[in-house]
């Protein structure tokens, strides 16, 4: 038996869930941790200190968004939101409480495991917060705010230099428009959602046409910097 590489805990109120996802997350070398409340859940990632949380927000004894708030009180683990609730308010609220995805149901076993291993490196990749960053052929360095694409130095403003660092930073990860704004522009404008679209837009043509698709637009929530060329 191959030792685990992390800790998943899988919360959710459906024995399927867990009857799909033990077997499929031991597979793929995870050890998996099963709750089925609210109040489990707080207890078993304060006690056992998993590497990541699946979350879903149809809990029996209390709604997954106050889970996630208290989550968030004592834990930075990433945390990928489980649900059938397919509202873009709901997303968003969850998203700009802290959670790192958000994932649908019913979701493909490849996508999930997908997702977590995004989540997991996103959170190794914060030790190294002034090293350069590598998308394909593109590199971009915070500390010089210089941006190359294949070895070409891209014009980019201090401004598109921090939302595409934003953007690399948290790649694979969806980010709200409130959570980019906020940290772009200050709260002050976090409802200049078209201000956004204008920045997102001179990024892309920037990039050209190979590179502009690594941006995708997540209707109505945010943006999300995939892995890979586009």
């Amino acid at each position: 038996m191959s030792i685990p590489t992390g800790r998943i805990l899988v919360v959710d109120d459906e024995p399927q869930i867990h009857r799909f996802l033990t077997p499929a997350l031991t597979a793929s070398g995870y050890e998996s941790v099963r709750a089925e409340r609210g109040d489990e859940a707080l207890r078993l990632a304060a006690s056992r200190a998993p590497d990541a949380i699946l979350l879903d927000l149809g809990l029996p004894d209390m709604d997954g968004h106050e889970v996630l708030a208290k989550l968030r009180e004592f834990t930075d683990v990433p945390i990928i939101i489980l649900s059938a609730r397919d509202r873009e308010t709901e997303k968003i609220a969850a998203l700009d409480a802290g959670a790192d995805d958000y994932i649908e149901k019913p979701f493909g076993l490849g996508e999930l495991l997908a997702r977590i291993r995004t989540a997991l490196r996103h959170r190794l990749k914060q030790d190294n917060a002034d090293k350069p960053l590598t998308v394909g052929s593109l590199t971009i360095d915070p500390v010089s705010h210089r941006v190359t694409l294949n070895e070409e130095v891209l014009p980019l403003t201090r401004r598109e230099h921090a939302l595409l660092l934003l953007l690399a930073r948290n790649r694979g990860r969806v980010l709200t428009h409130r959570q980019i704004l906020t940290a772009i522009w200050g709260h002050a404008h976090t409802e200049d959602v078209a201000y956004l679209r204008v920045y997102i837009g001179q990024l892309r043509r920037k990039l050209g046409e190979t590179f502009a698709s690594l941006i995708v637009t997540e209707p109505g929530i945010g943006y999300r910097l995939q892995d890979g060329e586009g």
